[in-house]
């Protein structure tokens, strides 16, 4: 066998040998990548926000969230925490109180009616979160309303007023295309559901903490500065933003001192 034949046989080995490489490398590398996707958790659903900070966010008393989510002695709860030590709630958990909010802003809760009324709907949808899926909003809310009102014995037209009310409250909620809650616009005053949507809460943004909507700065910053002594007209010029905005954010993190 001449040089010359060895040398061909030698190049199209190293090229099948390459070739075969390749293939293992991004097979393994499809496998890797797989398992690292099937591990890798929805960030809806990891525990974020302490019972204090939830509560702060939804103009809630701690000590009835801290109930809600059954961290209160004598109660169960209504809420799945995505962490029980130290209690932490996940973005969805947050969309699940929000909702119970709503709910409270025109009836005191009834902790055991409540749950039942959940229960209902969660075996309706076959749902872990019934209170934060789309079907809530779509079908769900006056299965839950109607069932909670029964039992709570108000009236027909007591209960359509209920489903209005928490209806206006869920338009605060941005979902995505299957449906999961992504953003929420928290309040940034005494919690209506006509506050201005000038601030959003999304956990794929500044780790889930309060942000400009339209410019993603955390009102944290900016409420900082603003307690250092820096005017509103330099924080507007600084962030490129209205008054509006800055107002809010400001208005959105002091509560918290004013309340």
């Amino acid at each position: 066998m001449s040089n010359c034949e060895l040398k061909t046989i030698y190049q199209n080995l190293t090229k099948n040998f390459l070739v075969l490489t390749i293939l293992l490398v991004t097979h393994v590398l499809k496998k890797i990548g797989i398992g690292i996707w099937k591990m890798k958790k929805d960030i809806r659903y990891i525990p974020c926000y302490s019972v204090s900070e939830a509560a702060f966010y939804l103009r809630l008393p701690v000590s009835t969230l801290r109930a809600w989510v059954g961290k209160q002695r004598g109660f169960e709860p209504l809420i799945a925490l995505a962490q029980d030590k130290p209690p932490s709630l996940s973005f969805v958990n947050l969309v699940e109180a929000y909702v119970l909010a709503a709910i409270r802003r025109k009836y005191i809760i009834s902790m055991t009616k409540v749950r039942r009324a959940i229960e209902y709907i969660s075996e309706k949808f076959h749902s872990e979160h019934p209170l934060a899926d789309k079907e809530f909003e779509i079908d769900g809310l006056h299965l839950f309303v109607h069932e909670y009102g029964t039992l709570i014995n108000i009236t027909q037209e007591e209960q359509i007023e209920l489903e209005e009310i928490v209806k206006r409250y869920l338009k605060r909620i941005e979902r995505d295309p299957k449906g999961l809650p992504v953003r929420l616009y928290p309040f940034s005053r005494t919690g209506g559901p006509d506050e201005p949507r000038l601030i959003i809460i999304d956990p794929q943004i500044a780790f889930g903490r309060p942000v400009l909507a339209a410019k993603s700065i955390p009102v944290e910053v900016i409420a900082e500065r603003y307690r250092a002594g820096e005017s509103i007209a330099d924080l507007m010029y600084d962030y490129d933003c209205t008054q509006k905005e800055i107002e809010e954010a400001i208005r959105c993190e002091l509560w918290r001192e004013a309340a």
